[in-house]
């Protein structure tokens, strides 16, 4: 079964650096929409960079249609079988 039959999440990984992340960021939303991150937005906490760029990582790998190779990003990024939205 292809990763695209199952349901999965695009993350960053715990060890991409701060410029990675933020590259991510402007790479994922200057393709897709970003605004859910916006202050005051559902998606906005936890305010931190890893926190945000797994959210705009995965808003394109959703949109692209969750193919292994949209979720690279310079091989700074983990497709996982968990949704990261769930507390535990």
């Amino acid at each position: 079964m292809e990763t695209k039959d199952l349901k999965t999440w695009c993350v960053a990984k715990p060890s991409s650096d701060s410029k990675t992340l933020e590259e991510n960021i402007n790479y994922a939303c200057s393709q897709v929409d970003c605004r859910i991150l916006q202050k005051g937005c559902t998606c906005f906490s936890p305010d931190n960079l890893m926190n945000h760029a797994s959210i705009a990582m995965n808003l394109y790998y959703q949109a692209k249609g969750r193919n292994q190779w949209n979720c690279h990003f310079g091989n700074s990024a983990l497709i996982v079988l968990t949704d990261p939205n769930t507390n535990g």
